[in-house]
């Protein structure tokens, strides 16, 4: 093996230093690239130099860099001494300042003075500012007060003089009350001299109201008249002069749609129709209730208490010592007390524009009543004259001239309408009619009930007030029926005082079956061909029976007569039935023989001796007796009484069931008695063959 040489350590070292450099290292790439731009040709020589011409590059790159930095190190001189020089101005400023501060320190006291100053007179000026607004009028205020034409403007000074006068009220609790009293007597003058001015505008402008029929209220009157509430008696001059314009106007527009009606004579004057009671009376009433409605709208949209606005005094609204609960109570009393005022005022000016029409209205319908009008048309003019009496209280209040005149009308009319009745009924009292044959009620009963239902559909179809109250019936049914139920009790006393009928029954025209199928209005109105009755007493009651049931009957359908009178009637109806009754069987007892024994058969006491020991009740008599009530039973010798006359047929069947019931109960009075061992009767089944049952039997009950 060959033999190997070793280096020596300082080139081994460089050596092992180049072979561990890294050659893609970005530095070494870099130096490289830049050792490329010089280092050209690459000899021995070169290397050797490499070092020495890498320093001889790096001084010729310092060299140009000082060349170049000259000029910025001539400019940074520059600037040093620009800084330097500044600093000496400074110094000299700061010097100057210095002296001027130690020679003006007077000036800036006395300018810090001054502006504190300027500022109490700003505050002062603001507050003479606010107080000359709140506490004095400007000229123009003035000016449209006292000399300008009366517009708006007018209004705003007036508000602005009771503003202030306000203020000066709250004034006067401080301790500048002097000065509040001169502002507020200075307000004063102004303010009274504004309503003076506008009282008398006002005035003017109301007489204008009475020119037209129909008047516009312009905003500005509206406005005035709102502002003279404050003044409640410049407010009731300008209120008497609205009522005296209205007054006149609406006088002569009445008498002119009495006479000459409407313009081009439509409508036809009112009293065109004068010959119409009803029709002349329902125009005029008409004519004043719209009338009315005009005036009363007029007179609100000027006088309207809610329409008006609050003008009055702020100091109102400041009130050191009062809660608020006492506050809204006070005003509320305080709106109370306006609005009862403000009505007040309304129907003043209300009753005095209509209180002209009044006159003429009241001699016009007083002639009418004079005129002597039907019954009919006495009680619609009654009810039309209530109505409106109803409806003009409602809209104007009772208390004035012209519910007063339709109130007395009223009365009139309803006079009238009474008076008309009295004489009816006073003639029909006059001649009593007579009993007829067939025992119906006479035609004066017909006439009064078609005259009283008419009455009544009347008074159902009236017109209701807004109260909704429609006047009392009864008075009427009472002033129209009761004559006529007295000619009918009269005639009844009078046939019941003549002698025995002499008249013949005769024979009925219709059959049962006939009559059942009729109404109970018919049967009683419509005369049939009956038998009379027997006496004279029996008949005056089926007479005035009938007559009531006539004047019953028609009532039942209508509920105005149906709860008081109607069962009156009924009652009257029910004793005279009861009479009727009464009167038959005793009859039938008497034929029979028995009516004078009943007072022995009821005497139940144990003194009493046995019936079979006296002589009327003998077993012989009492046979006699009781065979002639069995004979009347069965109908072998005459049948119970029927009723024939009487017309309603419910009533017919009634009484003959109540005669029937009442025999029944007398025959078992008497069959008992026969039974009853302690009269002593030997065979009382000879005496008494039909138990009461079977009499009740035959007899239908």
């Amino acid at each position: 093996m060959g033999t190997t040489t070793a280096l020596a350590p300082g080139l081994s070292r460089k050596l092992k230093k180049v072979l561990e450099t890294r050659t893609d290292n970005p530095d070494l790439l870099a130096s490289l690239n830049t050792l490329s731009t010089f280092y050209n040709d690459n000899t021995a020589p070169a290397r050797r130099n490499l070092r020495s011409t890498i320093e001889k590059r790096s001084l010729t790159i310092n060299h140009d860099f000082l060349l170049a930095s000259d000029a910025a190190q001539q400019a940074l001189d520059r600037v040093e001494e620009e800084v330097n020089s500044l600093a000496e101005c400074c110094d000299k400023i700061a010097k100057s300042l210095n002296n001027c501060n130690a020679t003006t320190g007077d000036i800036i006291t006395t300018t810090e003075r001054l502006k504190q100053e300027l500022e109490i007179t700003t505050q002062r000026q603001e507050i003479a500012s606010c107080f000359l607004r709140d506490y004095q009028l400007s000229s123009e205020e003035i000016n449209a007060l006292r000399e300008e034409e009366l517009n708006e403007n007018f209004f705003k000074a007036l508000s602005h003089v009771q503003t202030i006068h306000g203020n000066c009220k709250v004034l006067l609790r401080t301790h500048h009350q002097r000065a509040g009293l001169e502002l507020m007597d200075m307000m004063a003058v102004y303010q009274e001299g504004a309503y003076e001015r506008l009282c008398r505008w006002v005035q003017t402008e109301c007489r204008r109201l009475g020119d037209t029929d129909n008047p516009e209220v312009s905003e500005l009157l509206k406005m005035a008249v709102r502002s003279l509430k404050e003044r409640p008696v410049l407010f009731k001059y300008c209120a008497e002069e609205v009522a005296n314009m209205r007054h006149n106007a609406l006088f002569r527009r009445f008498i002119s749609a009495l006479t000459r009606g409407g313009p081009g004579g439509m409508p036809r004057p009112i009293e065109v129709h004068a010959h119409d009671p009803l029709r002349y009376v329902g125009d005029m009433l008409g004519w004043l209730h719209q009338a009315l409605a005009s005036e009363r709208e007029l007179v609100f949209v000027l006088l309207d208490p809610d329409a008006v606005v609050d003008t009055g005094p702020t100091a109102r609204k400041f009130s050191t010592n009062t809660s608020s609960s006492e506050i809204n109570n006070n005003n509320n009393n305080n709106q109370e007390t306006e609005k009862e005022k403000s009505e007040t005022d309304l129907t003043f000016v209300l009753d005095r524009i209509f209180e002209g029409v009044c006159r003429p209205f009241k001699v016009r319908v007083e002639q009418v009543l004079q005129s002597q009008p039907n019954l009919i048309i006495s009680y619609k003019l009654s009810n039309t004259l209530e109505f409106y009496s109803h409806t003009v209280s409602d809209l104007l209040g009772r208390e004035t001239a012209l519910c007063n005149t339709l109130w007395g009308l009223k009365e009139a009319a309803q006079k009238t309408f009474f008076e008309i009745l009295k004489v009816r009924g006073e003639k029909l009292l006059r001649y009593p009619p007579l009993v007829a044959v067939d025992l119906s009620p006479p035609p004066a009963v017909r006439e009064g009930v078609t005259l009283l239902l008419e009455l009544i559909t009347i008074h159902d179809s009236m017109m209701v007030p807004a109260s909704g109250i429609k006047p009392l019936f009864d008075p009427v049914i009472s002033a129209l029926l009761d004559p006529i139920i007295q000619i009918c009790e009269q005639a009844m006393e009078a046939h019941k005082s003549k002698g025995s009928i002499d008249s013949s029954r005769r024979n009925r025209t219709r059959s049962d079956v006939a009559q059942s199928r009729r109404s109970s209005v018919d049967a009683i109105l419509t005369p049939t061909q009956v038998a009379p009755s027997k006496s004279n007493e029996t008949a005056s009651k089926i007479f005035i029976i009938n007559c009531l049931c006539a004047i019953q009957q028609p009532l039942l359908k209508h509920q105005v007569a149906a709860s008081g009178y109607v069962k009156k009637l009924g009652a009257m109806i029910d004793s005279h039935m009861s009479s009727l009754v009464e009167k038959e069987v005793k009859a039938i007892l008497t034929k029979c023989g028995l009516s004078n024994k009943m007072p022995l058969f009821l005497d139940t006491s144990e003194s009493a001796s046995a019936l079979s020991e006296m002589e009327e009740t003998s077993p012989a008599a009492l046979s006699e007796c009781l065979k002639a009530f069995f004979g009347l039973i069965l109908g072998s010798d005459t049948s119970l009484p029927e009723f024939e006359e009487m017309q309603l047929p419910h009533l017919r069947s009634e009484a003959s069931v109540q005669v029937a019931r009442s025999l029944a109960e007398g025959y078992e009075v008497i069959y008992k008695a026969i039974l009853d061992p302690k009269n002593g009767y030997l065979d009382p089944k000879s005496l008494a063959r039909h138990p009461p049952d079977q009499i009740r039997t035959i007899l239908g009950i």
